[in-house]
């Protein structure tokens, strides 16, 4: 590729002229599978969204890996080492100190003794999910799977069982397109502060144990195992954990070995698991800013290796922080958060109903988000073209506590009655109408907020449609108190609805669901039935 290419190329895509260059190295990655795409942007912006994908609208997670173990909620691998917090304080009453006993051994312990994906999946499937995602890998570094470039994996350690091949093949049999998370591109930096030590007397200066190489576990439990494949800290560490691999900013910066190696380890689990969909929790792709040459040639891999296993493309990658010619290569994932509008690619949100990786001390308060906080959010998200992956963490033995059964039943309850107005349906003209479409609060990290901290009213509608176009469907966000539904955007002089309104139905209502309706130039009015029994939201089904 020459020079100006390269720059014409990253100005196109918002990357720096660093990172287009180096997607020129040398790095020694394993063949890809051969295809129609080819490892290079404007290839991979002639993909097209899969229809099941479209049509899936709600998935169900399971972030769940060693991290699990102490229930003490996200990111216990690292804060654990951070010295004084609570974790690092709790770790030592449970486990012991970090300088012997860190995060390899808490793996040693986490057994998921009550592991039963086809009883979970069933559970998930029978209240709405479409799609299940199993967590492959987290910052941890630990592969939740039988991995052969990867020691430290669930198959040879903890739980002795090849979690990803058990969830792979319960989604298969409960028909739900399954999905993997991967995350350990990150392990580089994250595990930093295991190179640190305590500076109180009782054990000042005493590393902890994220510099272990494979001699010092002679005769202990490890013995045989290297600590660096886990910890990966054969380096110096950077002055900040830094998202965009920038020096300047304090990041260390990874080497050929570790990107080849996760490489080879990504492209193994899509090669025996064959999973339809993969989220990378990366911005951009895995390693952008230092090459993306590893994100490329995976996504051709995945693309053309669909292709030939389905004989059309069912795959799916996702990321974060994509522009909007980077999203026509791949679907666009906002965390916690969900666009502002229509999109014009299919999107995905991602979000957790309590910490991404499960904590005790909310199941304890009770704080986990509603039932009927997701149904809003689900509905707001479906009307502007995306979908809702979300996450439902799980105990250290792989079942949820009695909060979320009940929480999961709660939206499978919604969506049974009002399932027709989400699934398999794509935007309409607007997403809404309302208050909440006026202001909303920003993401924490892009789009609005996920679920908004101020609450929606009985104005606040959202609409979606049939494929076909012959359906309209009104979700109110809110139950009317006075019993009836106004509708300003179908307004007699509507530019939206020109035409006549035949009939009105609530979705779910049986066939004495037709409702009677009034319509002026201040809205289509639908009156409820006296004995509506609705009480997160409902669906109307409008016809011309």
């Amino acid at each position: 590729m020459k020079l100006n290419q390269i720059k014409f190329t990253a100005l196109l895509l918002g990357v720096s002229l660093v990172s287009a260059v180096a997607q020129t190295s040398s790095l020694r990655l394993p063949p890809i599978a051969g295809g129609p795409f080819k490892a290079d942007w404007s290839s991979l912006m002639n993909y097209q969204t899969p229809e099941w994908f479209r049509d899936a609208k709600f998935g169900i997670w399971a972030h769940w890996g060693p991290q699990c173990e102490p229930e003490h909620g996200d990111w216990y691998a690292r804060s654990m080492y951070e010295t004084g917090s609570g974790n690092y304080k709790s770790h030592i009453k449970e486990y012991g100190h970090p300088s012997t006993n860190g995060f390899k051994d808490v793996i040693h312990q986490w057994k998921a003794a009550n592991f039963d994906p086809d009883k979970l999946l069933k559970f998930y499937k029978a209240n709405g999910a479409k799609t299940f995602m199993a967590l492959a890998n987290h910052h941890d570094n630990f592969d939740n799977w039988n991995s052969k470039y990867q020691e430290w994996n669930s198959v040879a350690l903890g739980p002795q069982k090849d979690l990803i091949g058990g969830w792979a093949r319960a989604a298969k049999k409960n028909g739900l397109r399954f999905a993997v998370s991967v995350h350990a591109s990150r392990a580089w930096t994250w595990y930093e502060p295991a190179q640190g030590a305590d500076k109180d007397v009782a054990f000042a200066g005493i590393p902890y144990d994220g510099k272990l190489t494979k001699a010092d576990g002679k005769g202990l439990w490890w013995d045989g195992l290297d600590p660096q494949e886990l910890y990966a800290q054969n380096h110096a560490p950077g002055t900040k954990l830094n998202w965009d691999w920038d020096p300047s900013k304090g990041s260390s910066v990874p080497d050929a070995a570790y990107m080849e190696k996760f490489f080879k380890r990504t492209q193994q689990l899509w090669d025996d698991y064959h999973p339809d969909q993969i989220y990378f929790d990366d911005s951009v792709l895995p390693f952008h800013g230092v090459s993306d040459e590893i994100g490329l040639n995976l996504a051709a891999h995945f693309y053309n290796s669909s292709i030939s296993l389905h004989g059309q493309n069912e795959a799916v990658m996702n990321s974060k922080m994509l522009n909007e010619t980077q999203r026509e290569a791949m679907t666009y994932d906002i965390e916690r958060g969900k666009a502002d509008h229509i999109l014009p690619q299919p999107w995905q949100t991602d979000t957790c109903i309590g910490s991404w990786h499960y904590d005790q001390n909310i199941f304890k308060s009770h704080h986990y988000k509603s039932a009927a906080s997701v149904v809003r959010m689900l509905a707001d998200i479906v009307s502007k073209n995306g979908n809702l992956m979300l996450s439902v963490p799980l105990q250290r033995d792989g079942q949820p506590d009695a909060d979320e059964i009940k929480i999961v039943s709660e939206i499978g309850a919604w969506l049974k009655v009002n399932g027709e107005a989400i699934y398999a349906t794509r935007p309409w003209k607007i997403y809404g109408e309302g208050p909440s479409t006026v202001t909303a609060e920003k993401g924490q990290f892009d789009g609005q907020r996920d679920v908004s901290n101020k609450p929606f009213t009985a104005e606040d509608i959202r609409f979606t449609q049939s494929k076909d176009g012959k359906i309209l469907y009104g979700i109110a966000l809110e139950i009317p108190k006075d019993g009836t539904v106004t509708v300003k955007s179908l307004a007699s002089n509507s530019a939206n609805w020109p035409g006549k309104i035949s009939s009105v139905r609530l979705v779910g209502g049986g066939w004495w669901s037709g409702l009677k309706f009034t319509r002026d130039e201040s809205g289509l009015h639908v009156s409820l039935p006296e004995k509506f029994s609705g009480k997160t939201a409902l669906a109307l089904k409008i016809k011309s």
